[in-house]
């Protein structure tokens, strides 16, 4: 007999033995279905929920995440067709449920997911049910060293504050790194000394060729201005990491990533009366990282900080003690205060993948199609975790950057929208032309198509145009026609540059007019 089963005895109905047993059972706590649940507190998956609570204003849209502040994207500018401006801004979770009152925020990581139920389980052991699930986890640090304390990476709020409190007492660090966290630090310290490791050959590899790392070289030696910007961000600092006094980056929690302009407002001044002084190692990496015992043990000599960047052949050594020393592959070998770890980020798809048969790209993010659906139902991903895996545009390329995140977690969320409501939906024009627009060295800096000539092999050439302290233009040409640009300082080029290479106009008869300074190329394409 199954359990709830009745008999009819002597003319009435009578409950089973087990069907009694279950009415003194306590009923098992009911799931919560949610039609849509969005994970992660960065950009993409803010911004995804900001969409789709615009689009579903009766259903409640759940956010989770493992930061008691959100990221938002304000001050929003659509520079060209496809180039945008934005500030991003912490705010507290209450702020972004007053603005959107029917998203519901849940702050608590998440521990497992359980695809066929349709459920993912938070860190506090509460379980809920989606329709449709978004996955927007970003990406977290790729450390040199990890579990060593004077190594530190560099990636959220809390991050960025303990080192900034280490920075205060230091007199020397080493950058490790060649992306964007790296370009703005070694700009940005003052007071302290910085040794440079880079694996390449010049600086800023992934946003710049050689040519236009030589143009922003001299701004490290020069005086920055005396009155930095005013930081245009909120900044939340939670109670709990205020109370453990501690650097809360370990791999247990991640916080979302940090905006564009998160030095901004922050004072990153080392113990010594100096301003720049940045020495780069390049073509090198991390061979061994010391402590001083260790070190002290072993026999070997540490270098002074170099006198000159002229003078890499004569290296003075030095008997300062160090808290740690870091041997480089190069032979050479420094001490300093503490290390930054700026090697990039891995995306954070741990948390997703036990149980779970998730097609996984080569660079570990969460693979998926040209509506950012993955491998598995009901399943989206947007921003740093995902990995796309469709044919894109001969312009185009994925870069882990905020532009980048801020486009699919709006697309992604249009995407949610159309499936459920069983409506077409075309590819974003966002994703016919990678662009991209920054700050470096405090020079506006724009990058457009395959401004590195990304995939290109041989078969391009380029067109250059520079005037020193001033600006810096490149652009990529292949069979006459625009493939990408570079462009470092107030050019006033972008636009039209954007219109030439999705136009793909024959350029040929210009030739090196394209880049005279004395003729307003807008007018000639207008």
């Amino acid at each position: 007999m199954s359990l709830g089963t009745t008999r009819r005895q002597g003319g009435r109905l009578e409950k089973s033995e087990t069907a009694m047993a279950a009415d003194s059972c306590p009923l098992l706590p009911e799931v919560p279905l949610s039609r849509f649940i969005v994970v992660g507190g960065g950009i993409a998956g803010v911004t995804c929920a900001e969409r789709l609570a615009t689009e579903f204003p009766s259903d409640d849209i759940v956010l989770v995440t493992a930061s008691p502040v959100i990221k938002t994207v304000v001050n929003f500018k659509q520079v060209s067709r496809t180039l945008e401006e934005f500030d991003v801004e912490e705010q507290a979770s209450s702020v972004l449920q007053k603005r959107c009152p029917n998203i519901k925020v849940i702050q608590s990581p998440v521990k497992r997911l359980k695809s066929e139920e349709h459920k993912i389980i938070t860190e506090d052991g509460k379980e809920y049910a989606y329709e449709k699930l978004c996955l927007c986890a970003g990406a977290k640090p790729k450390l040199i060293a990890e579990g060593n304390p004077f190594v530190l990476g560099i990636r959220d709020t809390d991050s960025a504050a303990e080192f900034q409190k280490r920075l205060a007492k230091a007199e020397r660090i080493i950058i490790v790194g060649n992306g964007g966290i790296a370009l703005e630090l070694v700009y940005e310290i003052e007071g302290c000394e910085v040794i440079w490791a880079i694996k390449d050959k010049a600086i800023g590899n992934t946003f710049f060729d050689a040519g236009a790392a030589e143009f922003l070289i001299p701004k490290l030696s020069a005086e920055k201005p005396k009155f930095p910007l005013v930081c245009k961000r909120t900044k939340y600092t939670t109670a709990e990491s205020k109370n453990k006094g501690a650097d809360t980056t370990g791999p247990g929690e991640i916080g979302s990533a940090l905006g564009p302009d998160w030095h901004d407002g922050l004072q990153l001044k080392g113990a010594k009366e100096l301003s720049h002084k940045v020495h780069i190692e390049n073509l090198c990496e991390i061979k061994k990282i010391y402590l001083w015992e260790e070190f002290h043990k072993s026999g070997k000599v540490s270098l002074a900080f170099p006198k000159a960047q002229e003078d890499k052949n004569v290296m003075e050594t030095e008997e300062e003690p160090w808290p740690v020393y870091v041997e480089l592959t190069n032979g050479r070998i420094y001490g300093c205060n503490f290390v930054v770890s700026a090697t990039g980020v891995v995306p954070n798809v741990q948390p997703f993948l036990d149980g779970n048969k998730f097609a996984v790209g080569e660079d570990g993010g969460l693979q998926v199609d040209k509506f950012m659906h993955t491998s598995l139902p009901d399943i989206y991903a947007a921003g740093d975790i995902c990995t796309t895996s469709w044919e894109p545009s001969p312009f185009w390329q994925q870069m882990r950057l905020w532009t980048q995140a801020r486009q699919m977690g709006w697309y992604t969320a249009k995407c949610m929208a159309a499936d459920t409501l069983g409506e077409p939906i075309d590819m974003d024009f966002s994703f016919e032309l990678f662009a991209h627009v920054t700050k470096f060295f405090n020079y506006k800096v724009v990058l457009l198509g395959k401004y590195n000539a990304q995939g290109l092999g041989s078969n391009h050439e380029l067109m250059l145009r520079c005037t020193k302290g001033l600006e810096y233009v490149k652009v990529v040409m292949q069979n006459g026609r625009m493939l990408g640009a570079v462009l470092i300082g107030e050019t006033d080029l972008e636009e039209t540059f954007e219109n030439l290479i999705l136009n793909q106009m024959d350029l040929s008869r210009y030739g090196e007019d394209l880049l005279d300074p004395n003729i307003d190329i807008e007018d000639y394409f207008d």
